[in-house]
């Protein structure tokens, strides 16, 4: 039988992981501090969590760019990962970062809603095209927003150009079978209404699966299977391994305009 809590323990596989959240906040508090376009606790809902910051480009943007943290859906939020809008604030990007209410006090079904409902309030405050990414439970997220079942209203969805799944999750059967489950609460009912790969896709934006080639095998599985069964929809969907990363640092290139899965996010190549 498959080690299903192994396939997905990050962490464990990735020496001196358990150094990094530390890391990435101190880094990210140190780019706030030196911005001078940042609006922060913006709120999209009621919920506690339910706020988004919203770093802004010198000039009028280019559109904008929503970027979901990752975490299992159960850690972190919108303040750990600023430093990453920096790539695409650098080309004339806004970028949003929304926090969204984590597992056990919301279920993955709650948090989809939280998302889109994120979006909607930053495609109001930004005009021009919008651009989604996310990390891992972030991935799931933003792919999300592409499916059949309609989160988001025609009228944002029609100004959605491109979503960046990185190491996302598109297919959740697997984790019914992981420790995670006692806190993320999932039934075959959510993990079927909340899979990716099982909705069909909503024309439109372009989705690319992007993923590091030293990251979990089943993370690159994952990304191989959205861009395997979407193609079958007619949609503009790939996936991209980029060698030399793991599920952390594939990331980081999102604090530089140049780095290829930036370019990859803004359309450049």
């Amino acid at each position: 039988m498959r080690d299903w809590d192994d396939a997905y323990a990050n962490g464990a596989h990735v020496p001196g992981s358990e150094k990094l959240p530390a890391l990435w906040a101190e880094r990210a508090a140190a780019y706030r501090a030196g911005l001078t376009g940042l609006r922060t606790d913006i709120a999209y809902g009621a919920g506690e969590r339910q706020r988004l910051d919203l770093v802004m480009p010198e000039g009028t943007p280019k559109g904008l760019v929503v970027f979901v943290h990752g975490g299992y859906w159960m850690r972190f939020d919108k303040s750990t990962w600023t430093d990453l809008a920096e790539g695409a604030r650098a080309s004339g990007w806004a970028v949003a970062l929304p926090s969204y209410t984590l597992a056990p006090a919301a279920r993955i079904a709650e948090m989809t809603r939280e998302i889109a409902s994120a979006i909607t309030t930053a495609a109001g405050l930004v005009e021009g095209p919008i651009r989604l990414a996310g990390h891992s439970a972030g991935g799931h997220l933003v792919s999300r927003m592409m499916c059949d079942d309609g989160l988001l209203s025609e009228t944002v969805f029609a100004r959605i150009v491109s979503i960046l799944s990185i190491s996302g999750l598109h297919d959740l059967r697997p984790l019914l079978k992981t420790k995670m489950n006692d806190t993320l609460r999932m039934d075959d009912a959510e993990v079927s209404a909340e899979s990716a790969a099982l909705h069909r896709p909503r024309p439109g934006p372009a989705l690319t699966a992007w993923v590091g080639g030293a990251e979990r095998p089943e993370f690159i599985r994952q990304a191989e299977l959205i861009a395997n069964i979407w193609t079958g929809f007619d949609v503009a969907v790939r996936s991209e391994i980029e060698p030399g990363h793991n599920h952390f640092t594939v990331i980081e290139g999102l604090t530089d305009k140049g780095a290829p899965i930036t370019r990859a996010l803004l359309g450049l190549g």
